[in-house]
């Protein structure tokens, strides 16, 4: 249990880090809209982490991904600055589609709740 406790607290400081590093010391204008780091999960030997981030108002989510992936490296070496770690976990950016799907759900909800109203 207190692996496990650890791991969430290296984490959540890692999401926390990553997602300033991302909204203030990456000045690509390439990257679009609102970016937010959901999640990351890193495997126990600290060797990677899996940053999930959500994209609101982008032009482009394939280019957002594709410039935070460039970006991984200097992103990596802020944390290292930053988070007093033996190892800094090479990150690997992906979509959290969680925030989208929740989004669907709620459409859908909607448009059975206006059926129901308009068959009563």
């Amino acid at each position: 249990m207190a692996i496990n406790s650890r791991m969430n607290k290296i984490d959540e400081e890692l999401r926390k880090e990553i997602s300033s590093i991302i909204s203030t010391d990456l000045k690509n204008p390439h990257l679009t809209g609102l970016i937010s780091v959901t999640k990351v999960k890193t495997t126990p030997d600290l060797r990677f982490a899996k940053v999930y981030i959500s994209m609101i108002n982008e032009k482009s989510k394939k280019e957002n991904l594709s410039i935070l992936k460039q970006s991984s490296g200097y992103i990596r070496s802020s944390i290292a600055k930053k988070i007093n770690m033996r190892y800094t976990p090479e990150l690997i950016f992906e979509f959290d589609e969680s925030i989208e799907y929740g989004s669907r759900i709620d459409e859908i909800l909607k448009d059975i709740t206006k059926d129901l109203k308009k068959g009563e």
